[in-house]
């Protein structure tokens, strides 16, 4: 998923870094009371692990699946995102900066992604796939499945939602050189998908036993109106 340098023009890049950079923000001020829900505040999204510990084991899962890392299309990869456990623990908007600060350390300590490239790295890892699993979630939980099938699900969907934004970002660097947008993303999907849904499904597993293994530690699921 993470787009290597040199693959977007410098436009690009520069757009989509003001675009995450202001997602980045956005969770940065919402992290900051880091508050554990009380009778007087039960509606905080920040797990009764702790913020410390929500907020460790956010980064560190993250930091563990995007590790893990297949070769792929030209300039990405394939990879679990990592990002829905924290998505379940903190809320979608935290998650911005959670993933911001994984693509940083990657980019500089693994040579996976970019620096030039994290702008457009983190808004489809940090803002897309959060925000795709919290609403497939929420959506599936106010149908009455249980809370881990459905983050199993919403998982596995917001997986294969952070591969198709990464798409679209390759096929509009494509656009430079004449290609139709739809002429370049739809083949592009089509080799991410190969790998990816496999990894989705694996991951949508995964991400529900370490929610499970977490149970006694945790508060319920926040709701939507806590993202």
């Amino acid at each position: 998923m993470h787009i290597a340098e040199g693959y977007l023009p410098l436009l690009h890049c520069v757009g989509w870094g003001v675009v995450s950079g202001a997602h980045v923000m956005a969770g940065t001020r919402a992290a900051a009371p880091w508050r554990v829900p009380t009778a007087t505040q039960p509606r905080e999204p920040v797990s009764a692990l702790g913020p410390r510990a929500a907020y460790a084991s956010a980064i560190a899962f993250g930091l563990l699946l995007t590790s893990l890392k297949m070769p792929s299309l030209a300039g990405s990869s394939s990879h679990p995102t990592g990002m829905a456990l924290g998505t379940a623990l903190l809320g979608p908007r935290r998650m911005a900066p959670v993933a911001m600060g994984i693509l940083l350390l990657q980019a500089l300590l693994l040579a996976h992604g970019g620096l030039t490239t994290l702008g457009a790295n983190a808004w489809s890892l940090g803002v897309v796939c959060p925000w795709v699993t919290w609403g497939v979630w929420t959506l599936l939980r106010r149908l009455s499945l249980a809370d881990g099938l459905a983050l199993g699900i919403a998982t596995a969907l917001g997986d294969l939602a952070t591969y198709a934004a990464t798409a679209g970002q390759l096929a509009l660097a494509q656009q430079a050189n004449g290609v139709a947008l739809a002429d370049a993303w739809l083949p592009i999907l089509g080799v991410f998908a190969v790998t990816q849904v496999p990894i989705a499904i694996a991951e949508g597993v995964l991400t529900t036993l370490a929610w499970r293994a977490l149970a006694p530690q945790r508060h319920p699921a926040p709701a939507l109106g806590n993202a």
